[in-house]
Formats: structure tokens, sequence, C-alpha cells
């Protein structure tokens, strides 16, 4: 249609974004991406077949989007209280900005999406997962809209899953909006092959009390870009972003988020633990953004990697721009190798260095998900981290 057709075009004028755009100076996306695939297009059968395959790991009410395209036949059946709508999204193309790359090609792109509404006051027990599956060679996008009404209670999975090692390219764009007094965790679990590359982008709306925390795991793929951009605009409101990074040899893993604090008396902890390992580069910019008005504000930020080898690199790039005069902000950002005294006291202790090593990582990044209140989400994703630590240690 026209509005996808503008998007590409503002893609071919512009051309992807390189260094020099300042919101990607650590992932020149023009060098990174060689070559953009053509669409990846599967039969009802490979779709059930990829399905079927998919280690289930949560227990969860299903929603299958495979190769970009939702599969009613093969989800789960939703609580009468979420609304389900199938959708050609929608999004103003030319209202995106210059250096938004991820939402001008998904706006050219995305053929289908959801449409889901939570219920004012409903709480919602099972887990909802938008699991994204690529079966092949090729590219797919897809955009999604979530709603949580006033009051209501919520747990949302991306999961991001590969049926084959072949390369693949999916681009995946989530506007969620929570109404006043919602309580809602939304995890990101991106596990996609090797030779994957995923483009992912939640835009959030957080109403007056509302209180939300968002997981993000990263442990697959050749490059990712996950961007996670925060409208704070109710009195109240409480956010927490957990994420873990796990950056395999030849990886470039970018996650870049935008927090902006519009109103008085809101919170955001924001925490990111990062393993990289042989030539790997990961990437973190987070910036957060106080308005004037938004006084009593309480914003915190810390970034922390582990650098595995004498290849690795981790870029951080923590941002503030504080405009309110009363206010708590802070943000801090480390990177280290392996404590040596804290290996020096297990091995003391009669543990193996290759153990001893592996259990002070573990502890490192499996912080990040312990004491949540959804205890089996934690678990899950732990014992993710646990598997990647195994292959890559």
């Amino acid at each position: 249609g026209p509005r996808a057709s503008h998007a590409l075009g503002e893609i071919k004028t512009r051309g992807l974004p390189n260094r020099r755009v300042e919101a990607w100076h650590y992932t020149d996306l023009r060098n990174l991406l060689k070559e953009f695939p053509g669409p990846v297009v599967s039969t009802q059968a490979e779709a059930k077949a990829a399905l079927a395959a998919i280690p289930s790991q949560f227990a969860c009410i299903e929603l299958p989007i495979i190769d970009g395209v939702y599969y009613p036949g093969f989800a789960t059946t939703l609580p009468q209280k979420v609304l389900l709508a199938s959708q050609s999204p929608s999004v103003n193309a030319s209202k995106l900005a210059a250096d938004d790359a991820i939402g001008l090609l998904n706006s050219g792109l995305a053929k289908d999406g959801l449409t889901i509404v939570v219920n004012d006051d409903a709480q919602i027990e099972d887990m909802v997962s938008l699991t994204h599956i690529a079966t092949g060679e090729g590219s797919s996008a897809t955009r999604h809209n979530v709603k949580i009404g006033a009051g209501a209670s919520a747990i949302f999975i991306e999961r991001h899953l590969c049926a084959t090692e072949n390369s693949t390219l999916t681009n995946t764009v989530c506007d969620l909006e929570l109404g006043d007094g919602a309580i809602a965790t939304w995890v990101i679990d991106q596990r996609m092959s090797t030779g994957s590359t995923r483009f992912g982008q939640l835009n959030v709306k957080l109403g007056k009390n509302a209180d939300l925390t968002i997981l993000s795991l990263n442990s697959g793929c050749r490059l990712v870009r996950q961007e996670i951009n925060v409208e704070v605009a109710g009195e109240g409101a409480d956010l927490k972003i957990r994420g873990v990074n796990l950056v395999a040899d030849n990886s470039h893993i970018d996650v870049t988020t935008k927090l902006d604090h519009l109103v008085p008396d809101t919170i955001s902890n924001e925490i990111f633990r990062n393993v990289v390992v042989g030539r790997g580069h990961g990437v973190f910019q987070g910036q957060i953004n106080v308005a004037q008005v938004a006084q009593r504000t309480d914003a915190r930020m810390a970034c922390n990697s582990l650098l595995l080898s004498d290849f690795s690199e981790f870029s951080a790039k923590p941002e503030l721009e504080i405009f309110a005069d009363d206010v708590q902000c802070a943000h801090g950002a480390t990177v280290t190798d392996i404590d040596e005294e804290q290996l020096f006291y297990l091995m003391a202790r009669g543990i193996p260095e290759k153990q001893s090593r592996e259990l002070l990582i573990t502890a490192f990044v499996e912080e990040v998900f312990d004491g949540l209140e959804v205890e089996h989400i934690g678990e899950g994703l732990n014992a993710r981290i646990e598997e990647w630590l195994a292959d890559n240690g």
C-alpha cells in the first residue's frame, strides 16, 4: 500500500543509518547489514512443524506468529477478558523520526500483527506469549498493539526463535499502553540462531500509578538492535527494566533505551548485565529525559559488563537530560573481567578453575532475574542463561 511504499521510499532516499547518525553511532547498520533478504513465505504445514519443534520452557497462552503471519488455528484460546483482533498494522510512516530505521523498515514490511486489549480490572493469571518463529531464509516483520486496561494485571512474553539455522531477518514493533493503576510484566526472550538479524522496538506509555516490569534476555543472533522507548506519562508510575545480554563470538547486540519522565512523582530503575565472549561486541545506550514539570523523579540506571576475552568489546553510553531541580537520578557503567580475588577464593576452597569461573559468571548475570514477583519467569530465563554459558563458556 501507499504507507509501505512511502516508508521504503524514505529508507531508499536516506539509506540505512551509519556511525554519523548519533543514535546509531555504535551500530553502523549500513556496514553491518550488507544485504536485505526478500520476504520468507512458508506453508501452513511448515508453520505447524516449526511450532511443534519449539521447546516450551514457559507454560503460557500461545499466540504463534510464524514468518510474520499470525496463525489463529494453532493458538491457545484467550480468557474472555482479553480481546484479540488480527490487524493490518497502522502507523503513520511520515511521522517517524529520521533515525528510526526500525520503525521505517517495519512500516514498509509488516503485513500482520495483533491488537490485544485486556479489559479494565481483569486479572489475567496465565502468561500470554507472542511466539515469533522464523522458519527459513528471508525477512519478516510484524507490528503489535497491546492495551492493558485500568486496574488490570497481565504478563506478556515476546519470544523470538528460529526453526532452522538459516539466516533470517526479523523486525517486530510492539506498542504497549498501561491504563491507570495497571500492573504488568513484559518479557522479551530472544534466542535466535547465530546467523540471524533481529530488529525490535517496544514503545510504552504508562498511565497514572501504573506499574511495569520489562525483562529482556538476548542470548542469540548475529546482529540485534532492541529499542525500548517509554513515556512515563502518569503520576505515581513505577517502571523497572532488567536486562541480560549474552554476546557470543562475532555477534553484535545493541540495546538502546529512552525513558521520558513527563510528570511529577515517578520512578524508574534500569539494570543491564552483559557477558561478551570471543570477538563479540555489545552496546548499551540508555537515555533518561526528565521534563521541567517532572519534580521528584527518581531515576536510576546501571550497566555492568563482563568481557571474557581480549577481543570482546562493550560500548556503554548512559545519558541524563534533566530539566527539573528536585530529582534523584543516578547512572553507572562498569566494564570488567572476572574478579581474580573471588576466583582465588573459590579455587582455594578446592573448586576447579573452570567451574569457579562459571559460578562467578552465572552469579553476575542471574542476579538480574532473581527476586522477581513472578518467580517462574526468572527461573526460566536463568535456565536459558545457564544453557548459553555451557555452550559459550
